[in-house]
């Protein structure tokens, strides 16, 4: 017989062989809830006509939906049943509130104490600057994400309801909301052509402007919520984060406006232009709907649409992508290389090289995924590069935009856009930082010598 010290000792050296990390935790939330959409997505009742839909079908489909991405290889609106529409959707809250918030809701409801290491995986999730007070932030996100997606569908319920009648149209409404909200881009719109997204609604300002203010504020993140909470229109008062966010978002939104307007769709009247080129100005940084046929737009407005996919949304958000303070931080720090000063500072304040360093890290990364994945699948698939760059960038940056071609994908291809669309969800970093059990501890400074760059 085994001693009970004994016994106890080695179960805990059994729990300490198997402790998972902050950034683990994470990454194996996505990893079950994707694999747990994908099964319910293969039962027969999920697809029509009856039948089991292929797994690979499934994978691509519940990834873009938990990852908020929105590249589809079957029409939503036509290939799936009410119940795999709904599977999708929930698939669409989880992912865009995230895993670790949507446990944490669990545990509300329950009535369950949640534990230090508990508090600080919500802390990483929701990207706040610390653990204290991080329950109270999160029952407060959850609590307004779930007011505004409900806002949200009241406000298209009139414009779904005469199309769809009562039943079906109120579906419709909160399926858009809370997909516009996550930035998931995900539509119902095939039934009337699919693949349309909302080209059939280009002029429709109502829907045009609900969705636009539920992409924005889904995409501007949780904190900038919370400071707007605590100081009303007082931005002076507000976080280091939150004033770059609200100015970088600023600058994203009005400077493509511009180009959209006055250098793409021509054949529309300038009035004509005003409410598309709002909304693809919007919806390009991680949405994933569009109101005009990209391929009609020129060389250089797809080379813009590419930036805007890869720079996303904004940190502890809805929204993938570089995140626009990675490219606030990197222009600053250009800008401060130019001027020939020794730091990087913003608003009054000095930015760390740790953020420096994380956010040089995070465009190599996201550059060399974007480029490397584009050039393969452009030579499997005999495609121009241009088109596969693009669904790269769409996919990485979790917006969902296509030229047409995720369908026609063969089966490489469709793993690489999987892989991409993790990767973008759950972050580079935290993917990194997740295959590491402990953060290098190496004290020793090597001697220094210059190297000469640029």
């Amino acid at each position: 017989m085994v001693p009970a010290g004994r016994e106890k000792g080695e179960k805990m050296n059994i729990l300490r062989r198997f402790k998972i990390s902050t950034f683990q935790t994470i990454v194996i939330g996505f990893a079950l809830l994707i694999l747990a959409g994908s099964l319910l997505l293969m039962l027969p009742a999920a697809s029509r006509p009856s039948g089991s839909t292929p797994f690979s079908d499934c994978l691509f489909t519940a990834t873009s939906a938990a990852c908020v991405t929105g590249l589809v290889v079957r029409d939503t609106a036509t290939h799936w049943t009410l119940f795999g529409q709904v599977i999708i959707l929930f698939l669409i809250q989880i992912g865009g509130m995230g895993v670790v918030t949507t446990g944490a809701v669990l545990a509300f409801i329950s009535g369950r104490r949640i534990d230090l290491k508990e508090r600080s995986v919500m802390q990483e999730a929701i990207a706040a600057p610390q653990v204290g007070g991080i329950v109270r932030l999160t029952r407060f996100f959850v609590v307004v994400a779930l007011v505004i997606e409900g806002i949200g569908a009241l406000l298209l319920m009139p414009v779904f309801i005469p199309m769809f009648g009562f039943g079906k149209g109120c579906f419709y409404a909160f399926f858009h909301a809370i997909s516009a909200f996550c930035n998931a881009g995900f539509d119902l719109m095939g039934i009337r052509e699919p693949f349309s997204s909302m080209t059939g609604f280009s002029e429709h300002i109502l829907l045009n402007l609900v969705l636009i203010l539920l992409i924005t504020i889904g995409g501007i993140g949780f904190l900038v919520w919370n400071d707007v909470k605590d100081h009303g229109f007082r931005v002076k008062q507000y976080r280091l984060q939150s004033k770059i966010v609200l100015s970088t978002s600023a600058v994203l939104v009005i400077g493509p406006f511009l180009w959209f307007f006055f250098f793409e769709m021509q054949e529309l009247s300038a009035a004509g232009r005003i409410l598309p080129s709002l909304f693809q100005s919007v919806t390009m940084r991680t949405a994933g709907f569009n109101t005009v046929d990209l391929n009609q737009m020129s060389g250089g407005g797809q080379a813009l649409m590419l930036f805007l996919m890869l720079t996303g949304g904004s940190p502890g958000s809805t929204a993938g992508g570089m995140k626009t303070t990675t490219v606030a931080v990197l222009f600053l720090t250009a800008a401060a290389v130019f001027r020939r000063k020794n730091e990087v500072g913003c608003y009054g304040r000095r930015i760390g090289e740790e953020t420096i360093r994380n956010a040089i890290a995070v465009l190599m990364m996201y550059m060399v995924l974007f480029m490397c994945s584009g050039i393969v699948i452009s030579r499997i698939e005999h495609l121009p590069l241009s088109v596969c760059l693009f669904e790269t960038a769409s996919a990485v940056g979790t917006v969902g935009l296509t030229l047409g071609i995720t369908s026609s994908l063969g089966t490489v291809s469709r793993i690489i856009l999987i892989v991409l669309m993790f990767l973008g969800r759950v972050g580079g970093l935290t993917l990194i930082y997740a295959a590491q059990s402990v953060r290098s501890s190496a004290r020793s400074i090597y001697p220094l010598e210059k190297v000469t760059v640029g």
